[in-house]
C-alpha cells in the first residue's frame, strides 16, 4: 500500500512544479531513506551515495580578489609592466569598465613557495602560507559574468538570473540539518558593505523558504527582536506559540502551502534560538589560545569573529555557513586595499583550517575561499594602482572535505588573462562540491517551470576528480 501511495505522489510531484512539490519531494526523500518523519522537512536525509562532507564553510571574498597579487604569480607580467598587451590576447574581449588596450600592470607583491607542496603564495598572506599543505588551490577558475551582482549570484546559485536556489539552500534541501536549535544554513557579513548580489546569494529561489540562509549578527541579538519584550514571560510566549502553531497546522492540512510549513518551522526555530543563540555567540567561553589563533575580539564584530562562529556552528550541526566579506573591489588603491583586506582576513582563514583540523573536524568539513571573478592584467585608475573585473581566469582554494591537500590545479597564460590548462568553470565547482556531499548533480533537481531545475543548470558540468583525495 505504501509503495502505491509513493508512486501516486511521484506522479503528482512530476506535474506540480514548485511549492508543494519541492517540500513533498523532500518529505518523500526522507520517507524512502527511513531517516526522518514527514513532519520535519529539515530532518536529516541520506544523499545519493556516501559523501565525504557533512558541513560546508564558504569564505566568500566579495568584490573579487586579485589572483595576480595573491596566488598566481606572473614573471612575464612583471617583465612587460607598462607596455600594451598583445593584440591577439584582446581579440573578442569584453571589459567591464576599462579600455582593453590599457597597459599591463605587473604584480605588486613578492611571492615565495611554501610548504612541502611548494605552493606559490603572496607575501601579504603569511598565515595562509603556513597552511599551504592543507590547501587545494585552483588557478584555472572561470565564469560567465563580469559584473559583481550577476557574478556573485552565479557563483552562489549557478545562474546570473535572480530566483534560483543558492548552493547552501540546495545543500540543506538535499541533506537536511543536524541542528534542531539553530538554522541549518547561516550567513554572516563583514567588510565595508553587504554583497552586491544581496539576499539572492543565500536565497532558496523556487524551493520553500525554510531552505534559505539565515543572516546572523555577530554583536547584540544575533537576530533582531529575538528577545522577548518586557512583560512577556516564557510561559505566555509558549502558550501563544502553541495556539498559532495549531492554527497554522490546520491551514497547512487544508491548503498544502509549503510556506505555512516554513512559518511553523520559523516560529519554533526562533523560540529555540532564544536559548541556543546567546550560547553560540558567547565566544568568551573559548580559550584565550583559540581567540588569539583567530585574532578575534569577543566584543567587536569582525571577519575573524565570524570565522570562529562558523566553527562553533558546524560543531553544533549547522549544515552550511557562509561568510561574506565585501571589500575586494580594487579598481584603485590596489596596494593599500589588498594589504588591508589580507590583514583583516588572512589570519582567521588559516586559523579556521588549523582549528578544524585539531578538533578532528576538517575531513568532514569543506572550507571554500574565493570571490566572484578575478582582476585584469591591465591597469585601471591613476597611479598604476587598480585592476578591472576579469572573468576569464581567477583563483580559489579549498581545504578539508576529501579534497587533495597540497595540490595546485590549473594554469593561466603568462599574463594571467586566459586559462590554458585544466579549466574549471563555476558549474564544475558546484558539481564537485555536491559530489563531496554525496550527490550526483544531475539527479539533485526539482521540477519548476517545465524543467528539472538543478544547481549546475542544463549546460555540461563535470566533477573535477583531479581535486579529490
Amino acid at each position: 500500500m505504501m509503495n502505491n501511495l509513493n508512486r501516486s505522489r511521484r506522479w503528482f510531484l512530476k506535474d506540480c512544479g514548485v511549492g508543494l512539490g519541492a517540500i513533498a519531494a523532500a518529505q518523500l526523500m526522507a520517507e524512502e531513506s527511513g531517516a526522518a518523519s514527514t513532519a520535519d522537512p529539515l530532518a536529516v536525509r541520506q544523499p545519493h551515495f556516501p559523501g565525504k562532507v557533512k558541513n560546508v564553510i564558504f569564505l566568500f571574498m566579495a568584490g573579487a580578489p586579485s589572483h595576480l597579487e595573491l596566488f598566481d604569480y606572473k614573471p612575464q607580467l612583471a617583465k612587460f609592466d607598462g607596455t600594451l598587451p598583445p593584440a591577439e590576447l584582446l581579440k573578442g574581449y569584453r571589459a567591464a569598465f576599462i579600455d582593453p588596450n590599457s597597459k599591463l600592470l605587473g604584480p605588486k607583491f613578492k611571492f615565495a613557495r611554501h610548504g612541502e607542496c611548494g605552493a606559490e603564495i603572496s607575501e601579504i598572506l603569511p598565515h595562509t602560507a603556513k597552511v599551504a599543505d592543507e590547501l587545494t588551490i585552483v588557478k584555472s577558475m572561470t565564469t560567465d559574468a563580469f559584473n559583481h551582482a550577476p557574478a556573485q549570484i552565479m557563483m552562489n546559485t549557478g545562474s546570473q538570473l535572480f530566483g534560483k536556489p543558492s548552493l547552501g539552500a540546495w545543500t540543506l534541501y538535499g541533506l537536511g540539518s543536524e541542528s534542531k536549535d539553530l538554522p541549518g544554513f547561516v550567513v554572516f557579513s563583514s567588510g565595508s558593505k553587504g554583497p552586491s548580489g544581496g539576499n539572492s546569494n543565500w536565497g532558496s529561489g523556487f524551493l520553500p523558504t525554510m531552505y534559505s540562509g539565515v543572516q546572523l549578527r555577530s554583536v547584540g541579538d544575533p537576530v533582531l527582536y529575538l528577545s522577548n519584550p518586557p512583560g512577556v514571560d516564557a510561559r505566555a510566549q509558549r502558550d501563544a506559540l502553541d495556539a498559532i502553531t495549531a492554527l497554522n497546522h490546520q491551514r497547512l492540512a487544508l491548503t498544502g502551502d509549503p510556506e505555512i510549513a516554513t512559518r511553523i518551522n520559523s516560529f519554533e526555530m526562533a523560540y529555540r534560538m532564544q536559548s541556543s543563540a546567546p550560547e553560540l555567540m558567547d565566544i568568551q567561553s573559548e580559550s584565550q589560545q583559540t581567540l588569539d589563533l583567530y585574532g578575534a575580539d569577543p566584543d567587536q564584530p569582525s571577519f575573524a569573529k565570524n570565522c570562529l562562529l562558523a566553527r562553533r556552528l558546524v560543531e553544533r550541526g549547522v549544515r552550511f555557513v557562509q561568510l561574506f566579506h565585501e571589500a575586494w573591489d580594487q579598481h584603485g588603491n590596489l596596494v593599500g586595499g589588498l594589504k588591508t583586506n589580507c590583514k583583516n582576513t588572512d589570519q582567521a582563514c588559516a586559523a579556521l583550517i588549523q582549528d578544524l583540523k585539531r578538533r578532528g573536524m576538517l575531513e568532514e568539513t569543506l572550507v571554500i575561499w574565493g570571490g566572484e571573478f578575478g582582476r585584469t592584467p591591465m591597469v585601471q585608475g591613476g597611479g598604476n594602482d587598480g585592476r578591472d573585473h576579469h572573468p576569464n581566469a581567477f583563483t580559489m582554494w579549498m581545504a578539508g572535505g576529501g579534497m587533495k591537500a597540497g595540490t595546485t590545479l590549473g594554469e593561466s597564460d603568462e599574463f594571467g588573462f586566459n586559462v590554458t590548462r585544466d579549466r574549471v568553470h563555476v558549474r564544475d565547482l558546484h558539481a564537485t562540491i555536491l559530489n563531496q556531499l554525496g550527490f550526483d548533480h544531475t539527479r539533485l533537481s526539482v521540477k519548476f517551470q517545465g524543467l528539472d531545475q538543478r544547481l549546475t543548470g542544463v549546460e555540461p558540468a563535470r566533477v573535477v576528480r583531479e581535486l579529490l583525495a
